[in-house]
């Protein structure tokens, strides 16, 4: 493929694609040289121990020592998201959003994912990410594709199946990999935030000529003469070598994002093509371009989602700008703080330690240059101890050894990073628990913030990206599904210890035999390091289970005590039952007899009735109108106690059949009560025989 070129009529000018992105590159890596790449360059050297003349704080400063206080901060801060990240084996998941059951089973494409990554030594690339985001700030990364051939043993049968021959089995699959890029590689759009709100991305670097070679072959970049790059150093890992490597390199730019349409050539004869080709005056391309004028690439966004090969993240944000805040930025003025104690110091011990002498110039021989050496002898005219005298300049101030360790504490303050030996006198000034707990919560909050950023703007969608290419360029072991997926990261080291030991605690205020003991066991057994995790959890489990023989046997011992409980019941329900017969019985018993023994009333009545007779009368007919009346009194006077006994009778029962309804009530469930029988009220006499009776009885004397 040529230059790919278009003279734009109505733009009036001539400019080919290459010209377009190379400007765009150039003006961004201007930017960043003009305004990050110092500073970026000097924190790097503080984190390698290296010493340049421009980093010294004084102009009579000798010595060149860099304390390594801020590269210990570096590596325990990227050392506690690295753990966090890969410290459990499995640091991501997969969900199914779409929920369809005939798709491949999640587990099996999670292993099949977690397998290839760890082929393509995806964790270790990813760890030099965060490496490189802690240092400078931002960690970047650019997601390649790669045809590695697979070399497998096998064994083939031949001669009909007799003899097996032993070889191997060679397979190319297309691979996933992480590529860390430096932020001097790296170009953007000052204007933008992130890699999706520039107008496109850079990387800008040096390759060997055999890698440019290699893909020409594979026919990935078209087949056009490259030859070496000038030298440059700003596009240098490490720009503080003595001497750099010019031969059989190449200066390689990759650029990721929109560009004219009308600069980009597209093949109509290819349907595939078109469909890539976007709606309106801007498409997604891929430009690739050698030594800054040679073309070998340029295609639209072949990739199914339209997603940009870069992932980054910042270590802390920054507003308003892409580059974040690293450790060293951080740490910075603590660092060149204790660099200039220490320096100092050093350079007073030069003063001090080595052996100095005065003498007087008029008694040396003329043209005589002493020098004071083991052995050495010094001639003098005259008495030596007149002529020479030792001298120094005093002792160095002990207090530097306490400014030192000070300042060292406002590095890790400044940094959040604490180490075993400064975290009871230096972070907290006091080693208690309480002090301790205060300094690593605000320690740990500081990481989990990091790790949140690292997790949504970097390993979620990296995997994410990873996952959708191989379901395009491998689909028959990755096939096609709307799948959800998130980070299973943790506790760092530092947090998980601190967790250990405040479950450790709690687990000592407990019994054993509490159910939530085991929980917190596990807890703590769970954030341990331990080869056989997995095996003490199970182990757990399985002691917390019960018995079966036991649980059997706790089982029939229950049914006997519940057939025990109910035998009881009938037996106080018959006993009940019986004594309320009886107790019916002799009601009735009562009843038989007061009915059979004359009312000493009546009698009364009756004598009071017959009582005024005349002894002289004789009249028959007045004596049978006075029995008759004697005798309906009486019948009235039985009938009223009659009512009354049957009234009695009833009552008794209710309350006999309510006892046993409460004794029931305590032994067995509460039930409705039951309504007694409706019975006729008894009629008490008629208000006419009452009235019949007093106009007889009223005004006659009997």
């Amino acid at each position: 493929m040529d230059k790919i070129e278009d003279s734009s009529e109505y733009l009036g000018i001539d400019e080919s694609i290459t010209d377009y992105v190379m400007s765009k590159v150039d003006d961004w890596q201007d930017y960043y040289q003009s305004n990050y790449a110092g500073q970026h360059a000097e924190y790097y050297r503080l984190f390698a121990g290296i010493w340049e003349e421009q980093d010294s704080m004084r102009a009579s400063e000798r010595s060149r020592l860099i304390a390594p206080a801020l590269s210990q901060a570096v590596e325990s801060s990227a050392a506690e998201i690295e753990e966090a990240t890969f410290g459990r084996g499995n640091w991501f998941d997969i969900r199914d959003d779409a929920g369809d059951e005939e798709s491949v089973s999640i587990d099996m494409y999670k292993e099949k994912l977690t397998e290839d990554m760890k082929t393509a030594n995806v964790r270790s690339q990813i760890s030099e990410c965060i490496l490189t985001s802690a240092i400078y700030g931002t960690g970047i990364g650019e997601i390649c594709l790669e045809d590695v051939e697979e070399i497998k043993p096998a064994v083939r049968s031949i001669a009909e199946g007799q003899l097996s021959e032993i070889g191997v089995v060679r397979e190319w699959r297309t691979m996933v990999t992480l590529k860390p890029v430096l932020p001097q590689n790296f170009c953007i759009d000052p204007l933008a935030t992130s890699i999706k709100s520039s107008v496109g991305v850079a990387i800008d670097e040096f390759v060997s000529l055999d890698y440019v070679e290699r893909m020409q072959e594979a026919g990935i970049y078209v087949s056009e003469y490259v030859g070496s790059a000038a030298p440059d150093s700003e596009l240098e890992p490490d720009d503080d070598l003595d001497s750099v490597w010019d031969d059989h390199k190449v200066r390689l730019t990759r650029y990721y994002g929109r560009v004219p349409r009308h600069m980009l050539e597209a093949e109509a004869t290819a349907e595939t093509d078109e469909d890539k080709m976007e709606a309106g005056d801007m498409v997604e391309a891929i430009i690739v371009i050698a030594n800054g004028g040679t073309l070998l690439k340029a295609e639209a966004n072949p990739y199914m989602m339209r997603d940009r090969p870069v992932v980054a993240f910042r270590w802390d944000k920054a507003p308003g700008r892409f580059w974040g805040r690293g450790v060293c930025e951080k740490g910075y003025m603590s660092q060149k703080a204790l660099d200039t104690e220490m320096r100092a110091r050093i350079d007073a011990l030069n003063m001090t330690i080595h052996p100095m002498i005065a003498m007087d110039a008029r008694k040396m021989p003329r043209g005589y240059r002493p020098e004071i050496a083991p052995g050495k002898v010094l001639l003098t005219n005259g008495d030596p101890r007149e002529t020479l005298h030792p001298f120094n300049f005093g002792t160095v101030d002990q207090i530097t050894f306490t400014q030192g360790a000070s300042l060292q504490a406002m590095v890790q303050q400044a940094t959040g990073a604490v180490d075993s030996a400064g975290l009871a006198g230096q972070v907290n000034g006091e080693a208690t628990a309480a002090g301790i707990s205060m300094s690593l919560g605000a320690t740990i909050k500081r990481h989990k913030r990091t790790l949140t950023m690292f997790q949504d703007e970097f390993l979620i969608p990296f995997v994410q990206a990873a996952a959708y290419r191989y379901m395009q360029f491998d689909p028959e072991r990755y096939p096609v599904n709307d799948y959800s997926f998130s980070a299973e990261s943790s506790l760092g080291i530092m947090a998980r210890e601190y967790e250990t030991t405040q479950l450790t605690q709690l687990l000592q205020s407990m019994p054993p035999q509490s159910p939530t003991y085991n929980i917190i066991l596990k807890a703590v057994i769970d954030n341990m390091a331990i080869s056989n995790r997995t095996e003490i959890i199970a182990s757990i489990d399985a002691s917390s289970q019960p018995d079966p023989q036991q649980q059997q046997k706790q089982e029939q011992m229950l049914q006997a005590e519940q057939q025990r409980v109910q035998e009881l019941h009938q037996a106080q329900v018959g006993l009940m039952d019986a004594q309320s017969k009886e107790s019916l019985a002799d009601a009735e018993k009562r009843m038989a007899e007061a009915k059979s023994i004359p009312r000493q009333d009546e009698i009364d009545m009756v004598k009071a009735a017959t009582a005024n007779l005349d002894d002289g009368v004789q009249d028959e007919r007045e004596f049978q109108r006075r029995l008759q009346i004697t005798d309906r009194v009486l019948q009235e006077k039985k009938i009223e106690m009659a009512y009354k006994d049957k009234q009695e009778d009833r009552q008794m029962r209710m309350n006999q059949e309510q006892q046993i309804r409460q004794g029931m009530a305590q032994q067995m469930p509460p039930q409705p009560p039951m309504q007694p029988p409706m019975e006729p009220p008894m009629q008490p006499p008629m208000e006419q025989d009452a009235a019949l009776i007093e106009t007889l009885m009223g005004d006659e004397e009997i």
